[in-house]
């Protein structure tokens, strides 16, 4: 692949992480998780949008960006592929979300993801329901 810019988040899993929602992912800053957070992977991220670059929130905006999503947890990793948006705005302080569809709000990180939270290993979930340290590496071409 060509060059490409990365933000590193570090954050936890949670007993309460299902990890079933069909059409979205997130990742927040968050620290506690309720049943009902069927979408969320990791709480207590240590960044969001505000404390990455400006020019990697420039590409994510830009028409025809390629977003990697990586997240590892206890040596398990699934990778999640997506798109950016020239819709984008990026400005949510706490919540990333990851969607298989096309909407945009503020908390929207990427959009036309080939997978959601449900598509995930569900290794990479077992690792996540017990609250081990998470690593989520962005990268965007």
């Amino acid at each position: 692949m060509s060059e490409y810019l990365v933000e590193r988040i570090k954050a936890s899993g949670h007993p309460n992480v299902s990890a079933r929602h069909k059409t979205t992912l997130e990742v927040t800053g968050d620290n506690y998780l309720t049943p009902t957070g069927d979408c969320i992977v990791a709480i207590n991220a240590d960044r969001c949008f505000p404390e990455f670059s400006p020019g990697f929130l420039d590409l994510l905006k830009s028409e025809g960006s390629r977003v990697e999503v990586l997240i590892e947890c206890n040596g398990v990793r699934d990778k999640v592929t997506a798109r950016g948006d020239k819709a984008l705005t990026l400005n949510h302080g706490s919540e990333m979300v990851v969607r298989k569809s096309s909407y945009v709000c503020g908390r929207t990180l990427a959009v036309k993801a080939d997978k959601a939270a449900a598509d995930l290993k569900r290794e990479l979930v077992d690792e996540l329901k017990r609250g081990n340290e998470v690593i989520v590496e962005l990268r965007v071409y």
